[in-house]
């Protein structure tokens, strides 16, 4: 159960991460921070962010950093797969390689 709020903070933290994109690339295009559609994006942004921040101060409670802390790495492979799929951004294929050998270091570390 632990793991599996960890593994949604990690989720929470990427999809912050995209909605801070949302709201620069919005931001960028209205030239005002009180735009609304900059303002609730980054709102939204930042309350995942203050959400996922307590549950991440829980899941500390229950776990060791050093076993909790590894599955942040999800967020390298995460926010960019977000940003191709939400953003239409590309990548060369040795992009997924480095992302596969994330995901299989984050594999070794956990069973340790």
């Amino acid at each position: 159960m632990i793991y599996l709020i960890a593994l949604a903070c990690v989720v929470g933290i990427a999809t912050g991460q995209i909605l801070f994109k949302l709201s620069a690339a919005s931001l960028h295009e209205s030239g005002s921070w009180f735009d609304p559609k900059t303002l609730v994006t980054l709102f939204l942004a930042f309350a995942l962010y203050g959400i996922t921040t307590i549950a991440w101060i829980w899941v500390l409670q229950k776990i060791e950093l050093g076993k909790a802390y590894p599955l942040m790495a999800l967020a390298f492979a995460l926010v960019p797969m977000g940003s191709h799929f939400f953003l239409g951004e590309r990548f060369q294929s040795q992009y997924f390689i480095g992302v596969a050998i994330i995901m299989l270091g984050i594999i070794v570390t956990v069973k340790s």
